[in-house]
């Protein structure tokens, strides 16, 4: 994916409207749409048992991103109000990131995972590769169960960012992020 495309989650870092590069969805109830996920990195240690390579997840790591490709807004309802909104999506998925790095290392970190190989260079490949696909698969799950219930939640609750109260509760509760 084009580095151009994301932006990783930083305190000093506010989207703006020029951030939102795809084409409005007409068959879609919102205004405006963010695209966030979770990158990782991770780091594994292999170990030869006998004739068999097992690997081990030692650390991983989340940061949180908007992709910009795939965000967008319809233009006639481009206001601050709702940026400030969109925001608040990018914001929620940072505050909840240390909490899901945290689920997802004690579910995989305590394991031994057996690998396939040749020989033991080739075993260590495929134990980088297989470990990748474990945490995506587990990271999948966690956003779907953590992430996106919540920025239900905060839609309904803000009322999609029009429920002033609501908002600025999420709007102090997202400040110390930002500090």
């Amino acid at each position: 994916m084009d580095e151009n495309n994301i932006i990783n989650w930083s305190p000093n870092q506010f989207l703006t409207w020029d951030d939102f590069k795809a084409d409005s969805n007409p068959a879609i109830y919102q205004d405006a749409y963010s695209k966030i996920r979770y990158d990782y990195t991770w780091t594994i240690n292999s170990e030869k048992m006998g004739k068999d390579v097992f690997f081990f997840i030692v650390e991983i790591n989340l940061t949180t991103q908007f992709l910009k490709h795939l965000s967008w807004v319809r233009e006639n309802s481009a206001t601050e109000l709702l940026l400030h909104h969109q925001q608040g999506f990018f914001d929620l998925a940072e505050e909840l990131r240390p909490n899901i790095e945290k689920t997802l290392s004690l579910k995989l970190s305590h394991n031994q995972y057996p690998t396939r190989g040749k020989n033991e260079a080739e075993s260590k490949q495929f134990a980088k590769e297989h470990s990748g696909i474990l945490i995506k698969t587990e990271l999948d799950k966690l956003f779907e169960y953590s992430y996106l219930q919540q920025a239900e939640k905060y839609e309904s609750e803000t009322e999609y960012g029009e429920n002033k109260l609501k908002q600025k509760q999420y709007d102090e509760r997202f400040k110390s992020l930002h500090q």
